[in-house]
């Protein structure tokens, strides 16, 4: 990890734990974790809230004035909407996605619960799913919530991250490594 992402990602560690301690102590979880994905959501779906956030042309009151207009229009928390307030007044709004990235894993954390990243090369059932899940539950002791995407790439089969763990069980991969034992015979 750079120097420069790892000190993106203190800054954005410690404003997401002072976050989640006090919606933690309002006993507001839920809370926070609807503003963390409402806010996850209009940043996917907004070039200009992500140039807000990572321009440094614009001003602190600038940054300020419009991360408070936003969080008004989204119908964010109060504590949600300080904390946006104060790190555009630090000049920190640029750690935002880290920050939302961070916080959803403490909520997963205290929901004793793990994401899957799930890749597959069609789109799985809702009952496909749903068996992945119970098997990764059994595997992991944690309540498995999955993030499902297609890569039609892949051919077949899947891949499933869970933390640090990466389990790849698709066609390509497999002709990747028939292709990488072909050139080590040959």
């Amino acid at each position: 990890m750079s120097e420069q992402a790892s000190t993106s990602k203190g800054i954005a560690t410690r404003y997401a734990s002072a976050l989640f301690g006090l919606a933690d102590e309002q006993d507001d979880i839920p809370a926070l974790e609807k503003n963390v994905s409402i806010f996850k959501q209009a940043i996917g779906q907004s070039a200009d809230l992500n140039h807000l956030i990572s321009s440094p042309i614009y001003s602190r009151d600038q940054q300020q004035s419009a991360i408070l207009a936003i969080a008004k229009k989204l119908s964010l928390s109060s504590i949600m909407t300080n904390t946006l307030a104060l790190m555009a007044e630090k000049r920190r709004l640029f750690v935002v996605p880290t920050f939302l990235s961070v916080l959803e894993d403490l909520i997963a954390e205290s929901k004793n619960e793990l994401t899957a990243e799930v890749i597959s090369a069609k789109e799985l059932t809702t009952g496909q799913l749903d068996k992945l899940a119970k098997s990764l539950k059994s595997n992991f002791s944690k309540d498995i919530k999955i993030n499902a995407s297609v890569d039609e790439s892949l051919i077949g089969g899947m891949i499933v991250k869970v933390g640090s763990r990466m389990i790849d069980t698709s066609i390509q991969a497999k002709l990747n490594s028939l292709q990488n034992v072909m050139k080590e015979v040959g």
